[in-house]
């Protein structure tokens, strides 16, 4: 079973090795890596290029933004299983894809896999300052503004040319509606993995302060509607009195 894995980077230099070499690290075999690069001036793509003999495909090209480069991604990939690794992740430990695969091969009925991510400082991965989980998660709290974690999300291909990628005239919560049209509108056959996949390091654009927040918030009601669940701002930004359990490790 192969496994596209994709990374989109602008930017990216100071981070995108140990993402990369995180990938590398991974124990499953038959892993397809796609980096989609949005023409970065920092050096990131000459990082990339020295790692280029064990990457498939590097796309290196204007694009309209993260979510136009993770189609590109996605567009490129063969794999039967679709994965993304941000240029500023990397991965818990070193089978988190042979473990993904195990289950897929294991369940052959299940669409896609979720799991947990980890917040931790860049320059002490050890230390977790806040754990999210998506063993709670179910459609019905798209509602509410959660969703599941999103760099664990592994879907097959198929479904993916059969309800579309991810929209671009969202700036921040194009992932949110993705998810809400796969397993909401669409009912895919989601399994919870209880793994810590990725670590995350803090301050990612959907983090960035005050501003960022309404914005998302925005964003995900905007998504809610365009697929039918009725939501308000009152209910969405109720999440963050439940969110403050996840600065406590698990």
């Amino acid at each position: 079973m192969k496994i596209s894995l994709i990374t989109v980077c602008y930017n990216s230099a100071k981070t995108i090795e140990k993402t990369i070499q995180s990938v590398l690290a991974q124990t499953y075999a038959d892993i397809e890596y796609i980096v989609v690069d949005g023409l970065s001036k920092d050096g990131t793509i000459d990082i990339v290029n020295n790692y280029k003999s064990k990457i498939a495909k590097i796309i290196s090209e204007k694009d309209k933004g993260m979510y136009d480069a993770l189609n590109k991604g996605i567009q490129a990939a063969t794999g039967e299983i679709v994965g993304i690794l941000n240029a500023d992740d990397r991965f818990a430990t070193t089978d988190i894809i042979e473990k993904i695969a195990h289950h897929f091969k294991q369940n052959p009925k299940t669409d896609c896999v979720i799991g947990d991510i980890a917040f931790v400082d860049e320059n002490n991965p050890a230390k977790i300052s806040r754990y999210y989980s998506s063993a709670k998660f179910k459609p019905s709290k798209f509602a509410w503004g959660f969703m599941p974690a999103h760099p664990t999300f592994y879907c097959k291909k198929e479904y993916f040319n059969t309800f579309g990628g991810y929209k671009t005239e969202f700036d921040i919560a194009s992932d949110y509606e993705l998810l809400i049209r796969f397993l909401k509108v669409h009912q895919l056959k989601y399994d919870y993995m209880n793994v810590l996949m990725v670590l995350m390091n803090k301050g990612g654009k959907s983090t960035r302060g005050l501003q960022s927040t309404i914005k998302i918030n925005k964003e995900i009601k905007i998504g809610c509607e365009m697929n039918g669940i009725y939501t308000n701002y009152f209910m969405l930004y109720s999440k963050y009195f439940l969110k403050v359990f996840e600065y406590f490790k698990k």
